[in-house]
């Protein structure tokens, strides 16, 4: 009639199922005592393989009542034969077992053995893709350098076509001015000219904002409206209209200051 409140869960409190004490009377040979070295985990609960054992244990109990009894000679040579009889039986069970046994070791030895193949498979092609990799990267760049050789020697040759026969050209200013690719616009230093040594002459010098003659003139050609400010009051703004009458808004004002004091 009373309950308890644990602070475990089932599954941690969980443990093997109990077996409890037992008395065997004399006279008796319980069957289920045969089955004492089973315990939980370890064959308990019960498998196809246990129900076997059970079964073969059954019939070597039935075959065992079955021998005849050691009277005469007789009966001992019958009861050495039967013996022999199961004997060759328990081998012959015995060797079916191993076999089987082998067999699905030798299953497992089998997937063992294509997985590792599978593995080595898999990091061959892993390493044949990495080399294929490495040799396509350095056929691009050698690729690659080979086009800029050719399109430099091309470029050379160009050049050299251009006047096969040394004959001097005069300068075409016109075109050099129109051609914003050219010397003039964009002069190269393996020429001579270097654009850097020449920086200097960018620089803005102005004579009304570097001399101090300069800034006095600049400030006498001024007009007088941007060195004097001239400030203009600002108008009221009329509350009353023509006719005499004040505006809604001077009105609103007038009452928003009373709320406000």
């Amino acid at each position: 009639t009373l309950s308890t409140q644990t602070d475990y869960r089932d599954g941690e409190a969980q443990t093997d199922p109990y077996s409890p004490e037992y008395v065997v009377p004399s006279g008796s040979v319980p069957e289920l005592l045969t089955l004492a070295t089973l315990t939980w985990g370890r064959g308990l609960p019960a498998g196809l393989a246990e129900v076997e054992m059970i079964e073969r244990a059954r019939e070597k109990r039935a075959w065992e009542a079955t021998l005849p009894a050691m009277d005469n000679a007789l009966q001992i040579v019958k009861r050495r034969k039967m013996m022999n009889d199961m004997e060759r039986k328990e081998w012959a069970f015995r060797e079916q077992e191993i076999e089987k046994l082998q067999e699905v070791r030798l299953e497992v030895l089998k997937k063992l053995l294509w997985r590792r193949e599978k593995n080595q498979k898999e990091l061959h092609a892993k390493r044949l893709d990495d080399h294929w990799q490495n040799y396509q990267k350095a056929k691009e760049e050698k690729v690659k350098k080979i086009q800029h050789d050719c399109a430099l020697m091309l470029r050379k040759l160009i050049a050299k076509r251009k006047n096969v026969m040394g004959k001097l050209e005069r300068r075409d200013i016109i075109k050099e001015y129109t051609d914003f690719a050219s010397q003039t616009y964009a002069p190269l230093s393996r020429i001579g000219y270097f654009p850097d040594n020449h920086s200097e002459r960018y620089v803005v010098k102005n004579f009304y904002l570097n001399t101090f003659a300069g800034l006095c003139e600049l400030e006498a050609s001024l007009p007088d409206s941007v060195t004097q400010v001239k400030i203009k009051a600002p108008k009221p703004k009329y509350t009353t209209t023509e006719t005499g009458f004040i505006k809604r808004s001077a009105r609103l004002e007038v009452d928003l200051a009373q709320v406000h004091q």
